[in-house]
């Protein structure tokens, strides 16, 4: 049998939406013919898939894995909060997220990352979306990790170990003792998913971020009529209340709001036995960032009706 071409099994992928090794195992059993092989695919529902690419994927879950010092979130989507439930649909991100602890943070690679069953994560995905019926998407992955000291994850509202609507990542350097290095991390974790801070440290802002909010500031002080000398000191104490909800470490600490989290760390020195740095966080919010689409439920059976 001649060899399929690479040609051939892209041109099948795009019209079916099936997995390469799908369109390449179809090719070579209807002899190189596409429109048999798009049959072959339908028989097996795994040309199922494409009917579906274009429905809005913005439920689903957040799957969270450590391994020693490193850490690993994966965003999985798919169109209802149903299928959040579905043991099959936890059980594909389960897979997918601890095969994302070899994938050096890199998306690409973790697609490509073959699972136990012999497929890639990507093919384990199309294969998911024949069977399960409804669309799915690899959204996000992202890796955290530290040279010494501990990662640690906390997951909310989960419906099952380490899966959930969200997912944070904590990476805390130190030499001290890594079980309650761990502890601390799960706490920040906590504060971090409830806080929802978007830096580290002050200085770790984004420069245009801070002008863009010392101009607002300036505006609006400027409308109290106070002299510049006056204008420039209120920025500035404004200014600190911006970092006070965007840096983590300004942040008040939720367990008891009368310390910032900076202030924690320190204490945390004394019973871990070293000093402790957070270098890192990480947190997914299932959907953030995806137009939903609203549906009006009366005009969709009305349209249907029409029909």
């Amino acid at each position: 049998m001649a060899a399929v071409s690479a040609s051939l099994v892209k041109e099948l992928r795009e019209k079916t939406g099936a997995g390469m090794m799908d369109c390449k195992n179809a090719l070579n059993e209807t002899g190189g013919n596409i429109e048999e092989a798009v049959d072959w695919l339908r028989k097996k529902g795994l040309a199922a898939a494409a009917k579906k690419a274009g429905r809005v994927a913005a439920e689903g879950l957040i799957g969270a894995a450590v391994e020693g010092t490193k850490g690993v979130l994966v965003e999985l989507n798919a169109e209802t909060d149903f299928v959040a439930r579905n043991e099959e649909f936890q059980e594909l991100v389960r897979r997918v997220t601890e095969l994302g602890l070899t994938a050096e943070g890199d998306m690409d690679k973790l697609k490509a990352t073959k699972a136990p069953s012999g497929s890639t994560v990507e093919e384990e995905i199309t294969r998911a979306i024949a069977t399960i019926g409804e669309n799915m998407s690899l959204r996000r992955y992202g890796m955290l990790s530290v040279g010494q000291g501990a990662v640690a994850s906390y997951v909310h509202s989960s419906v099952a170990p380490n899966l959930g609507k969200i997912g944070v990542l904590v990476a805390l350097e130190s030499t001290g003792d890594a079980e309650k290095l761990v502890e601390l991390g799960r706490q920040l974790a906590m504060h971090v998913a409830a806080a929802n801070p978007r830096w580290v440290e002050p200085a770790d802002v984004d420069a245009s971020e801070v002008d863009r909010e010392r101009a607002i500031l300036a505006e609006q002080a400027r409308a109290s009529g106070k002299p510049e000398n006056i204008i420039e000191k209120m920025v500035e104490g404004r200014l600190r209340k911006f970092y006070e909800e965007v840096a983590l470490v300004e942040q008040a600490w939720v367990i008891d709001p009368d310390k910032k989290v900076k202030t924690v760390l320190q204490e945390a020195e004394k019973t871990v036995g070293a000093p402790v740095k957070c270098v890192g966080f990480l947190r997914y919010g299932l959907g953030e960032g995806v137009e939903k689409e609203e549906s009006d439920f009366a005009s969709e059976v009305a349209a249907t009706l029409k029909h």
